[in-house]
């Protein structure tokens, strides 16, 4: 009886050993391929005063903290980042990319600081920025 158990046991850890070896294959190149780009997506940076009431309530319920949300109006899509409070102000975001995937939109942006000796003021900020693109039923993967 205890062959029959040993035989058993070897053959549950050669099965799992062979379980996770191939999930682990094939989990690297599924990510590789989920952000190979398909195009670049055009977009506009939209100003305070261009936002939906709606996604500029929204705005300014999160701005203290840093988020990230998209918001649709069935036209068109916004994908906003906020990078929460600022000790002051002159700070800017730069878009580095927007772009489709064949399974989501990668939106990769980066906050950039005051630069030396510019004046910035003693009042804290609340940097971020609005991306108003094609409206795609793809989920957003934020990259910063």
């Amino acid at each position: 009886m205890g062959k029959k158990t040993g035989g058993k046991v070897l053959l549950v850890v050669a099965l799992l050993t062979w379980v996770f070896v191939v999930r682990f294959l094939t989990a690297c190149s599924v990510e590789k391929d989920e952000l190979e780009k398909v195009r670049d997506l055009e977009f506009t940076v939209v100003g305070e005063a261009d936002l939906p009431e709606e996604l500029k309530n929204v705005i300014g319920e999160k701005k203290t903290a840093p988020f990230k949300l998209t918001y649709t109006d069935d036209q068109n899509l916004y994908i906003v980042v906020g990078y929460g409070e600022q000790e002051s102000g002159g700070y800017s975001i730069a878009v580095k990319e927007l772009y489709l995937t064949e399974n989501a939109i990668v939106a990769d942006t980066e906050l950039i600081g005051p630069q030396s000796g510019e004046e910035t003021g003693v009042e804290k900020s609340y940097p971020y920025v609005v991306m108003k693109t094609e409206y795609l039923e793809h989920p957003v993967i934020f990259q910063s």
